[in-house]
């Protein structure tokens, strides 16, 4: 592999292994929101109407922020009917295969996510609940998770490239 593919590489994992082992903690702090409000509303008779939706939203950066991590433990589900028999250069040239597909599909979220942004920048856009917070901060969180795991599904490429070559 040449060094500046093995530089990006490197650097795409280091960036996904720490935002990745941050969100992990996210559950916690989703299932505290969710205690909490449980707690509120049973103990003391006092529901929240922005805990459910903070919940969610967390749970979003939790799943969007993890994906490029968990591509690196590979820890993604696939069909591994025959894929779990073959060996490891032959499971890298399978995916040199089909990872041009999962960069194209997230190209397309990419662009996506962008372009929600850019509206939700915009328009000052606001969620159409009771407590209607704005719906920035959260789409700026899809926005990084997707490029992410996008940077993350690249050099994934550049390391199956290498291993259907023979050279890791």
């Amino acid at each position: 592999m040449l060094k500046p593919i093995r530089i990006f590489v490197r650097s795409v994992e280091a960036v996904n292994t720490v935002v990745g082992k941050f969100s992990m903690y996210l559950v916690f702090a989703m299932g505290g929101i969710l205690l909490f409000e449980s707690i509120s509303r049973t103990v003391f008779n006092l529901p929240h109407i922005w805990a459910v939706e903070i919940a969610q939203f967390v749970m979003a950066a939790y799943y969007l922020l993890g994906g490029g991590y968990s591509m690196i433990i590979d820890g993604h589900v696939r069909m591994d009917l025959l894929y779990g028999r073959w060996s490891k250069q032959r499971k890298a040239i399978a995916d040199l295969i089909t990872g041009p597909i999962l960069i194209f599909y997230m190209v397309v979220l990419l662009i996506g996510s962008i372009s929600s942004l850019d509206y939700a920048i915009e328009y000052q856009q606001k969620s159409y609940t009771p407590w209607g917070p704005p719906l920035v901060p959260i789409k700026v969180v899809m926005t990084i998770g997707i490029l992410l795991m996008l940077l993350q599904a690249i050099a994934e490429w550049f390391k199956d490239l290498s291993k259907a070559r023979g050279e890791k």
